[in-house]
């Protein structure tokens, strides 16, 4: 974990909405004061009153372009990221209903221990996975469970074709959990590289900053502009950075699948 995320991390522990203002906030006061301080510096470059507009719109449009396009296939990836992640949960919590059922036709005392052991995995993911999860640390309680529940399946020897059918498919529902749940704790940690969150910002005030070298007659026009722009600007890496890190902040992936088959079916 770099230095840069880990001073980007206490975004989540505010709420979504003071967030989302002080990002926008931050980038339109950016604009805003750039606007204002570099007016006279931009008089002077321009020698002529809006001598160089032409040549400031076409360098803007070019840099919003590559920058718009990057910005668009980041945002679309974090969505991507964060919707597969969500996928990997449900995943997980089809297996967990999946192996419950099977195990239901087991004699006893087998059948009461395996459920069981579902049981206190899917509150010990519940109640103290998912915590350690939003705070950014990968839990490692739920394995002692699944060792358990491993352990517990293979001390049962099936007497019947039958019960050898339940039991193959059982356990391979059971290594689908394994997979699972290894997938969700690779997930915690995934986030956008400090290269491509250097580029992010610096290519939104690129662009603020071009802005700046217009020289319109209204110069209270121009400084709405620029305000609109940055703020736009600010509202998309807004949500960039709420989907950036899956497990944290409110928006977030949450265990409701996973609750779901617990009040439905374990509990």
């Amino acid at each position: 974990m770099s230095l840069f995320q880990m001073t980007l991390y206490w975004i989540y522990s505010i709420p979504n909405w003071l967030f989302g203002v002080l990002c926008t906030v931050a980038f339109v006061l950016f604009g805003v004061l750039g606007t204002y301080l570099s007016r006279d510096f931009v008089k002077r470059v321009h020698r002529e009153d809006h001598s160089h507009n032409d040549i400031v719109g076409y360098f803007l449009a070019a840099i919003t372009v590559f920058y718009g396009v990057t910005l668009g296939l980041v945002a679309i990836g974090t969505w991507n990221n964060y919707s597969a992640i969500q996928d990997k949960v449900d995943h997980e919590a089809q297996n967990v209903a999946s192996l419950y059922r099977d195990v239901s036709s087991y004699p006893e005392p087998v059948r009461s221990e395996l459920r069981q052991d579902l049981k206190d995995y899917v509150l010990e993911v519940i109640d103290h996975s998912w915590p350690q999860q939003r705070r950014g640390l990968v839990p490692s309680g739920s394995g002692v469970f699944i060792d358990h529940l491993q352990e517990h399946m293979l001390q049962y020897s099936p007497q019947t074709s039958g019960q050898q059918v339940i039991y193959q498919e059982s356990y391979h529902q059971f290594n689908e959990l394994v997979e699972s749940r290894r997938a969700r704790l690779d997930s915690v940690t995934t986030s956008l590289p400090r290269s491509m969150w250097w580029m992010v910002i610096l290519g939104a005030l690129v662009s603020i900053t071009t802005t700046m070298f217009f020289d319109l007659r209204s110069f209270s026009m121009h400084v709405w502009m620029t305000a609109l722009m940055s703020g736009l600007l600010g509202l998309m890496i807004f949500l960039i950075a709420t989907l950036d890190n899956p497990f944290r902040g409110k928006v977030s992936v949450s265990p409701v699948a996973l609750e779901r088959v617990y009040s439905q079916l374990i509990k």
